[in-house]
């Protein structure tokens, strides 16, 4: 029972466990392509598994991988987030995202983090000037969405080996069983009998298939 205490959350008052995120703002460049993928990365510095889910106060301007998860104790996980609606209307306009975390077998929040994401034109220009009250109160305002808003990105399914790549491999695990050229007492035909860099190749090929087929 007192191990089990142990790695219990600690009892807390609306949701005010401290969510640990880097980076705490997003920029976004219209002119630099590579700065429309952006990473945010949760760390979990606590005894107990936690569970997220990320809320955004705009998700159809937004893709997200991963937009629920969990992480274990004392780990991190990179939440992904691309920017899918560069243009200058959205300039300089603030939006935001909330990571919500909470026991995995709870559904009340323990604690949430926002950030902010903005687009600018180009990191080449001035920063913008500070935000003004009534931008401030407007994001402090808005309505945060469910994940199921999100135009989550589905990770593309792995699929098996090709049917070449299993010929190729059944090909040289049936060169490395022939007899090694030289070999006298064997029922296999000598024009069938292989050399010893002919079978060192076939065993290299086999290795590599097998690295594919492992990673597929």
């Amino acid at each position: 029972m007192h191990r089990e205490q142990q790695h219990r959350p600690p009892e807390l008052v609306g949701g005010s466990l401290p969510v640990f995120v880097f980076p705490n703002e997003l920029v976004f460049y219209a002119d630099d392509q590579s700065s429309h993928k952006q990473v945010l990365t949760l760390y979990n510095p606590y005894e107990f598994a936690l569970k997220f889910k990320v809320l955004c106060t705009a998700p159809n301007k937004y893709t997200v991988v991963d937009a629920t998860g969990a992480v274990k104790p004392q780990c991190c996980v990179d939440i992904v987030i691309r920017h899918r609606d560069v243009r200058a209307c959205h300039y300089g306009v603030y939006d935001k995202f909330r990571l919500q975390v909470s026991e995995q077998s709870q559904r009340k929040a323990l604690g949430r983090k926002e950030v902010t994401a903005t687009l600018r034109p180009s990191a080449s220009q001035d920063p913008p000037s500070p935000r003004p009250q009534d931008e401030e109160r407007r994001i402090a305002d808005s309505e945060f969405f469910e994940q199921t808003a999100f135009q989550t990105e589905s990770r593309p399914v792995a699929g098996g080996p090709s049917l070449l790549t299993v010929l190729l491999g059944l090909v040289c695990m049936a060169a490395l069983m022939l007899p090694t050229l030289g070999e006298q007492e064997s029922t296999v035909p000598v024009y069938l009998h292989l050399s010893v860099n002919k079978k060192l190749v076939a065993a290299y090929v086999l290795g590599l298939l097998t690295m594919v087929i492992l990673r597929t």
